[in-house]
């Protein structure tokens, strides 16, 4: 019988194109940077980067950028092996700004339908989702037929095995869930209401769920972090990671256990994928073992560190990485690591003041000098996409509270 894969993620992929130009609109943007995209991606990239057996179950186009996404896979050690491609829909592309400390608008090409909504349910290796020591899903995968029907199939295949008994000494096992409200995938948007009906029905099947204060909204309706949490709890899960923006990150457990963690200071370049980061870094902790403060700090430190870079997916940190970030007690030029092992030379971003301690504060408009800094993992509020767009990119951002690290992935 094959070895369990750590960590089996489902969903988004797609070309990030990133200006390597800093503080610089996209109209005069002239120099980008390619790099794997989208958030569950991410999450199984963040894991591998810390040593995890991991794989993606997603969906490119058969062209070149899908060719270039199955590059890039192997070169991070993420098993494609369920990364298909689809003849009739090209491999979706994500542009985005950079406007530091909180303002990284992304615009995402995904039409007429993005290959990762295509996976459909019998194609689906419903041994490995089983079996898999954790299984990471997002409200992105319930947006759309056939993702969505594939989606709650992985859910029931995950949901009979926690049903039953555990052999003694048995891999720790979670099923995650990622609320990741995007409303542009959604008919309604915002006002969507097929989709506080889905992410009700998925939560019922998980063990994990992960979102900040917009996304808690869209799965229970409430926005107080601790009613969120108890919400979450309340409708099936056993544990609620509840993202606060600058107030740092809330994971409350079924037995009582509670972790209300700080973020991390850190001088932000681009808040994209820092939530991502976080993921993989949950992951991690989870299948360590460790007590909950331990993987909501060795968490926050992650995507801080992702918040300090250019990139995503080529930015997610190492475990010397992470160690050298919370010894230090902050992502500073100096923390220890292997920036250079992935990420391409960037321009510099604007010059500010050193890194910042929880509770600063300045104006989002002025971009040269950062506001406080916030939990990386924080994708902050995202807006409703705007109606008849006049280019074919749906925008996501700016948006949501004054939080200079956030924003997953595309």
């Amino acid at each position: 019988m094959p070895e369990p894969y750590d960590v089996i993620t489902m969903g988004r992929i797609g070309v990030d194109l990133y200006p390597l130009e800093v503080g610089v609109p996209l109209a005069r943007v002239e120099t980008f940077g390619k790099f794997l995209g989208g958030s569950p991606t991410n999450v199984a990239v963040a894991a591998a980067r810390l040593g995890r057996r991991t794989a993606v179950i997603t969906r490119t186009g058969q062209d070149a950028f899908g060719a270039y996404l199955h590059q890039e896979l192997e070169r991070f050690g993420v098993d494609a092996r369920w990364a298909t491609a689809v003849e009739e829909y090209p491999t979706p592309v994500t542009f985005c700004e950079i406007f530091p400390p909180d303002d990284f608008p992304l615009y995402f090409y995904r039409r007429p339908k993005a290959p990762d909504l295509e996976i459909h349910a019998p194609d689906l290796d419903l041994d490995a989702v089983r079996d898999a020591r954790i299984f990471w899903m997002t409200g992105t995968g319930l947006s759309a037929e056939p993702s969505r029907s594939a989606t709650l199939a992985a859910l029931a295949a995950r949901d009979a095995r926690q049903a039953g008994s555990r052999p003694a000494g048995a891999p720790r096992t979670a099923t995650v869930f990622d609320l990741d409200w995007r409303p542009m995938f959604w008919d309604g948007g915002d006002d969507s209401t097929e989709a506080p009906a889905r992410y009700r029905e998925a939560l019922a099947q998980v063990t994990v769920a992960v979102g900040n204060i917009d996304e808690c909204a869209i799965a229970t309706g409430e926005r107080e972090p601790y009613a969120a949490a108890r919400a979450l709890l309340a409708a099936g899960v056993e544990l609620a990671v509840v993202k606060q923006g600058p107030k740092g990150v809330l994971a409350v457990h079924r037995d009582g256990t509670t972790a209300d963690c700080p973020p991390l200071p850190v001088e932000v370049v681009n808040g994209l994928g820092a939530g991502d980061a976080f993921g993989g870094a949950l992951c991690h902790g989870l299948l360590a073992g460790w007590p909950l403060d331990r993987i909501v700090r060795y968490a926050n430190a992650a995507g801080a560190i992702v918040a300090s870079r250019l990139a995503c997916s080529s930015a997610m940190p190492f475990p010397d990485e992470v160690d050298g970030a919370l010894a230090a007690g902050a992502v500073t030029a100096d923390t220890p690591g292997a920036a250079d092992r992935a990420a391409p030379a960037a321009a510099a971003p604007p010059a500010a003041a050193g890194p910042h301690a929880p509770g600063d504060g300045a104006a989002p408009a002025d971009r040269a000098a950062p506001a406080a800094p916030a939990v990386p993992a924080d994708r902050g509020a995202v807006p409703a996409a705007p109606a008849a767009p006049a280019d074919p990119a749906a925008r996501v951002g700016p948006g949501g509270p004054a939080n200079p690290a956030a924003g997953a992935g595309s």
